[in-house]
């Protein structure tokens, strides 16, 4: 066991001791002097596969066993939300990879929302904007929008940062996170600040059968291995020879993610104005943009269903019957998308055959190769208050 596993259990194990005050029972060192509680940060270092990049961590928040203990609490804790029934979990839930498994989610007062709840799987890797449409730059930003959305937890920062002032154990967790010196120095920076830190550690256990097969500990089913040969573009000299899926533009990476935006050819429009969601396009404001989205990670992604930014799609079936279309041809739609199967020439034009449905197949049986199943489970990640 890890040394930084060892210490968040300690400190996970102090944090259920407080839980156990009732709002009635002071906790330790209570009041609005906090400066009797020690404040002695323990670095925490973030477990990761040995095959993974190292995890970007702002100089301005660095992790520590208390921050991520504060984080893990505030993201199941529904006292951020407007009349404290729904949590950050309520929406990002373990065993979906941090999805809630809904075309789209509703809030608390009943309100769908337009957007299918993204994982949050390896979520400390996106460095070009978070959300669908990337309005967030960073964790620590993200961490604010969801509490004041009036579709979403419905709640304002002055209200929710009055009710963890006047915790009966908040102040002293605070405290040995970040230090202050009395509960009023509780801002609603500093809760983000505690998010962000937990949602840093939700990285992927390298255990996949992916993984495994990646750095020569498992083997693949032929069914597997051709589905990564389309998925990659890397079929041309199989025996057959195999088309191209396309997949690895837009989910690239370590994370199997492009980190980037794109309109993947989900619907046709005579204009770009005429997309339902402009997605990308409601934060640049550039015409090019309408109708892209952020490309989620696949990693897990047999556990995330349903599909797309709304989504529209129950299967991957579903999902790959859709890209064997190869779009719509819709002005700035991605070219890889087009170009899904052999190309087919007749007399001067050139289409894509897409995929035949043994091939569809063999694709999806790749993507199971991608499922998780240690990281769901990971103890240190799961509701603190069950």
């Amino acid at each position: 066991m890890g040394s930084g596993r060892v210490v968040l259990l300690a400190i996970a194990a102090g944090v259920l001791l407080l839980a156990r005050c009732t709002k009635d029972d002071p906790a330790p060192g209570s009041g609005c002097d906090l400066t009797g509680i020690p404040y002695n940060p323990t670095p925490y270092t973030i477990l990761k596969p040995d095959h993974f990049p190292q995890v970007p961590v702002p100089a301005g928040n660095p992790q520590t066993a208390e921050g991520v203990q504060l984080g893990r609490r505030l993201f199941y804790d529904p006292i951020l939300s407007g009349d404290s029934t729904m949590s950050c979990s309520s929406c990002h839930l373990p065993q979906g990879s941090f999805t809630d498994n809904k075309a789209v989610s509703k809030g608390i007062d009943g309100i769908e929302g337009r957007r299918s709840a993204m994982s949050l799987l390896n979520i400390a890797y996106a460095t070009n904007g978070l959300f669908w449409d990337g309005r967030a730059a960073a964790l620590e930003d993200q961490a604010l929008l969801p509490v004041e959305d009036p579709i979403e937890m419905h709640a304002t920062w002055t209200q929710v940062v009055g009710r963890l002032r006047n915790h009966s154990e908040y102040p002293e967790l605070f405290r040995k996170a970040f230090g202050i010196s009395n509960c009023s120095q509780i801002t609603k920076e500093l809760a983000a600040r505690a998010l962000a830190q937990f949602e840093r550690i939700l990285i992927s256990s390298g255990t996949s059968k992916f993984d495994l097969f990646t750095n020569g500990d498992a083997e693949f089913e032929d069914e597997e291995l051709r589905g990564k040969l389309m998925f990659f573009d890397e079929g041309q000299n199989a025996s057959p020879a195999l088309p191209d899926a396309q997949c690895f533009h837009c989910h690239g990476g370590i994370t199997l993610t492009g980190n980037n935006y794109f309109n993947n050819g989900l619907d046709s429009v005579g204009a770009l104005s005429e997309f339902v969601d402009i997605g990308r396009g409601e934060v640049t404001k550039n015409p090019s943009d309408y109708g892209k989205f952020r490309a989620p990670t696949l990693r897990n992604i047999a556990l995330t269903a349903p599909y797309m930014h709304d989504g529209r799609f129950a299967t991957l079936e579903e999902v790959m019957a859709q890209y064997n279309d190869n779009g719509f041809g819709v002005s700035n739609e991605d070219i890889f998308v087009q170009q899904i199967g052999f190309p087919v020439t007749v007399g001067s034009t050139v289409h894509y055959s897409g995929l035949t449905a043994q091939q569809t197949k063999d694709v999806i049986a790749f993507l199971h190769t991608l499922t998780d199943t240690t990281f769901v489970n990971n103890p240190d990640i799961q509701d603190p208050f069950q």
